[in-house]
């Protein structure tokens, strides 16, 4: 990837960044060379701070940090487009964004991934995810089969409260071993967008 860190007199390139499962924008910032070999080596969003003449890492005070999952430039090569995992609010404001919008997925089971994650952080004592991921990968994934063995057993009545309720059960477990694994449905939904195509 060839970046034109040279096109403006600073060094620097405007940076967008977006959360890579809502795709709402989450702010803008700015990267000189330094800032973005930074964040490709570390995987957390890096920028140049103008007012403090520094690198900085988003989160590095809060602990909210911006996980990376793609770096994309746009046409001319001046200007990146990077979309993030983002663990809390992106704006110094408290805000999910620094346009004060709410990061939030109308689609329920991107929403239903948000809340996984953050109660996967909860006292295990207070979410049941968190005890569970806490059990191991290995006890979340048994949970999985657990649950896919029990929905096979209910298609095969004729019970449509039974059957619909092991599917909801089925489809949350596997959301939070998604999680546990640090992936994403958007990652699982890429791969079938690509078969699909083919």
């Amino acid at each position: 990837m060839q970046i034109d860190f040279k096109k403006y007199s600073d060094g620097l390139v405007p940076v967008v960044i977006q959360d890579y499962n809502t795709l709402k924008v989450l702010m803008l910032g700015f990267m000189n060379e330094e800032a973005y070999l930074k964040t490709e080596q570390t995987g957390r969003v890096s920028f140049y701070s103008r007012s403090r003449q520094r690198l900085w890492t988003k989160g590095e005070e809060s602990g909210h940090f911006l996980d990376v999952k793609s770096i994309t430039p746009d046409c001319d090569n001046d200007t990146l487009l990077i979309k993030v995992i983002p663990h809390g609010p992106v704006c110094h404001t408290g805000a999910d964004t620094c346009w004060s919008e709410k990061n939030h997925s109308d689609n329920f089971l991107l929403y239903l991934e948000e809340v996984i994650r953050l109660r996967s952080k909860a006292s295990p004592e207070n979410s049941y995810v968190a005890s569970l991921m806490q059990k191991g990968i290995n006890k979340v994934a048994q949970k999985v089969g657990e649950e896919a063995v029990e929905l096979v057993i209910e298609a095969k009545d004729n019970n449509e409260t039974l059957f619909l309720n092991e599917s909801a059960d089925l489809l949350f477990h596997y959301l939070v071993l998604l999680a546990a694994k640090k992936y994403s449905l958007n990652d699982v939904i890429k791969i079938l967008q690509d078969r699909h195509a083919q």
